[in-house]
């Protein structure tokens, strides 16, 4: 029996021998290789509180800031910490609904999981932040976060600054994960082209935690703590005055302008109509006036300066002259006998402004006077010029003069989203034409219409090519970078670079075709762009506009187009004016242009001009067809909405009730709710599922 009770007595003791050495090895795999509990441990009692670094500030060409930092709050949450709150307390504190609550918190969740914090308020009010820092200790899991805030202090400049948006899942992909959930990336304008630059480096500050959830102290002293690094600054040739002329100018249009300085092509100023505030993008209130504009069918967030594809019309003129001169189809004494249209093609169009005779005697003459008949004869004298096999290789020729110019090409300009025009190919009238076209089938490319487009950008450029007589610069914004560093080369050098496409062409083109359009201001089409004590060069412009709207194709006003440089020697500004729906171009595009030449050459505007100002300022030129096609837009978007979740309460004001009557039919009792139909703003194929839905 004693020797039994031994037996057992052993076998106790190594069982607990056993337990007491896996327990201790737990406990030291716990503690020296399983690093999971103290990082528990750490997150509770310590607290990453990310610091996000202030971007770089953005200056005009003499030192103003046009773009510049404050500092405001994100509230942050982290789902895994949020434990035993009042929810009722918490929404009534910051203005929410508890639907709104679980919905932001399922958000967080599904964006960054339950373990990482993640923003579930964005820019608070001072009143907010003032409100939850008093009663942050009731509520763990959120924490809020310094978050830099962009501010425009001359509220102008929006396309060309552009803004910045919380990283969305995207960016965070493209990046490799170097954008974190929370982290605010560049979007548009050199905002997003020179992020890189601006964007600086995040920051990690550790804090002690207690056991409501308060901040005590710092963590270790701090030795743990990174810094965040600002990001650097950009300085530009934007002049923020003439900016603010031009926005003010192009108030209720449509259209945009562009001035730039042909001795660097740095750009001096950039505006599309319609435009915005960009502090409006900023702010708590940012993503509700994003959503706002982003369903306004005028566009204010397109920027049609570089993307706003328009015929150039006659402010195509002077590069067709200098092609003809240069292809010696012409030479600077060269008339045409116009009659007022243009005959040899059969159809007497295109039509001139002109009839009397004279008008066209020479080169200089006709560029001053816009002669149509010239320039359509004399394109075709370009493209059938003998020494090409044939038109369609005369035709190719004379595109790649109009690349070299800039139209049907990307430039390059340090903005995102820049359209490259529209040039058209050989296959493109080969393809419409079955293989068979002559010079007539594009005749009016030599006024700057048929299948031509350009933007405000390229047209600009052209000027500047003209007034250098052959070379350009590509037109950028930035002037130097803070700090310049080895990996900004491939940012700066690329426009420090002379591109001399069309310098072949001899001097003595470019001074007919410059003397022809300092004619146009003097005696020609554009009078009222005079500047006292300054020679102006410059082509007046009006083309053609149409839509299509409820099926029907309608002419609209023409487009006011104005192409300009200044003074004549050794220009110092090229202007491109383009005004939808305006008119003629010597009415709204040429005193534009004459007051931002006169602003930067001058620094003032004169009495006449500051009463013009305030003419064109208030008058608004805002396309009619807008309005139809807002709420054409919002009727479908409003059925759309009804079609997902059977909510009507958005369609009510696009239907009407059926009307009285009709005889011979059986009417529904009184008792009987009519059925509402769609108005007809809205499409008829809709229209009938809609009525089909109310059935």
């Amino acid at each position: 029996m004693a020797a039994y009770n031994q037996s057992r007595s052993n076998i106790i003791r190594l069982l607990v021998i056993i337990s007491f050495s896996v327990i201790v090895l737990q406990l030291m795999y716990l503690q020296l290789v399983d690093r999971r509990y103290k990082q528990l441990a750490m997150d509770n009692a310590v607290y990453a509180k990310v610091i996000y670094p202030e971007r770089g500030i953005i200056y005009d060409r003499k030192g103003r800031a046009i773009l510049n930092n404050t500092i405001i709050y994100d509230l942050l949450v982290t789902p895994a910490e949020v434990k035993g709150i009042d929810t009722l307390d918490f929404c009534r504190l910051m203005n929410i609904d508890t639907a709104d609550f679980r919905k932001r918190m399922i958000e967080a969740i599904v964006k960054n999981t339950r373990v990482r914090p993640s923003v579930f308020k964005a820019m608070l009010t001072q009143e907010l932040q003032a409100r939850f820092e008093e009663n942050s200790w009731k509520f763990p899991g959120f924490n809020l976060v310094e978050r830099p805030l962009r501010i425009y202090p001359y509220d102008a400049a929006a396309h060309i600054l552009g803004y910045v948006r919380e990283a969305d899942k995207r960016d965070i992909e493209r990046s490799e994960n170097f954008y974190r959930q929370g982290d605010y990336i560049g979007k548009t304008g050199l905002e997003a082209f020179y992020e890189p630059v601006l964007m600086g480096q995040r920051g990690v500050q550790y804090m002690i935690k207690d056991n409501k959830n308060r901040i005590v102290g710092t963590y270790e002293n701090g030795e743990y703590d990174t810094a965040a690094i600002a990001g650097r600054s950009l300085h530009t040739y934007i002049d923020i005055e003439l900016q603010q002329l031009a926005e003010k100018l192009m108030s209720n249009k449509v259209g945009g302008i562009v001035a730039i300085d042909p001795r660097t092509g740095g750009i001096l100023s950039m505006v599309s109509g319609p435009n915005y505030n960009p502090n409006d993008l900023s702010g708590p209130d940012g993503s509700k006036n994003f959503s706002r504009m982003q369903l306004d069918v005028s566009g204010p967030m397109l920027n049609r300066a570089i993307a706003g594809k328009y015929e150039p019309g006659s402010t195509y003129k002077p590069l067709g002259a200098l092609v003809a001169l240069n292809e010696k189809v012409i030479t600077p004494s060269y008339g045409y006998p116009c009659g007022g249209r243009y005959t040899l093609c059969g159809h007497g169009k295109p039509e001139c402004t002109h009839a009397g005779g004279g008008h066209a005697a020479n080169v200089r003459l006709a560029i001053a006077n816009s002669c149509n008949a010239y320039f359509a004869h004399i394109y075709r004298l370009t493209v059938d010029n003998r020494k090409y096999k044939n038109v369609y290789d005369g035709y190719l020729h004379w595109k790649q003069y109009m690349n070299a110019f800039g139209l049907g090409v990307r430039l390059g300009v340090d903005l995102p989203s820049e359209s490259a025009g529209g040039i058209a190919d050989t296959a493109t009238y080969n393809r419409e034409n079955a293989g068979r076209w002559t010079s007539c089938t594009n005749l009016t490319l030599g006024i700057g219409q048929d299948k031509m487009q350009a933007t405000p950008l390229q047209m600009a450029n052209a000027m500047c090519i003209i007034a250098n007589k052959g070379y350009y610069y590509t037109p950028h914004f930035v002037s130097r970078i803070e700090d310049e560093q080895e990996q900004d080369s491939g940012y700066i050098n690329r426009y420090k670079i002379r591109h001399d496409v069309l310098t072949y062409i001899p001097a003595d083109a470019f001074n007919d075709v410059i003397e022809g359009m300092s004619d146009v201001v003097k005696v020609g089409t554009a009078r009222g762009a005079q500047i006292e004590g300054i020679e102006v060069c410059a082509k007046t412009g009006t083309a053609e506009n149409y839509t299509v709207l409820d099926g029907r194709r309608i002419k609209l006003p023409d487009n006011s187009m104005f192409v300009c440089f200044a003074p004549k020697e050794n220009p110092k500004i090229a202007i491109a004016v383009f005004v939808q729906n305006a008119g003629f171009g010597a009415t709204w595009a040429a005193p534009i242009a004459r007051m931002m030449m006169e602003k930067y050459l001058n620094d003032s505007l004169s009495t006449r001009s500051k009463a013009d100002s305030a003419r064109i300022e208030a008058a608004n030129l805002m396309p009619a067809y807008f309005k139809r096609l807002q709420y054409r837009e919002d009727s479908i978007r409003a059925f759309k909405w009804f079609q997902t979740t059977r909510d009507s309460i958005y369609i009510e004001r696009y239907t009407k009730w059926q009307g009285p009557a009709v005889p011979g039919k059986r009417q529904p009792s009184s008792k009987q709710k009519a059925k509402p139909v769609m108005a007809a703003v809205v499409p008829h194929r809709i229209a009938i599922e809609k009525k089909e839905a109310l059935r």
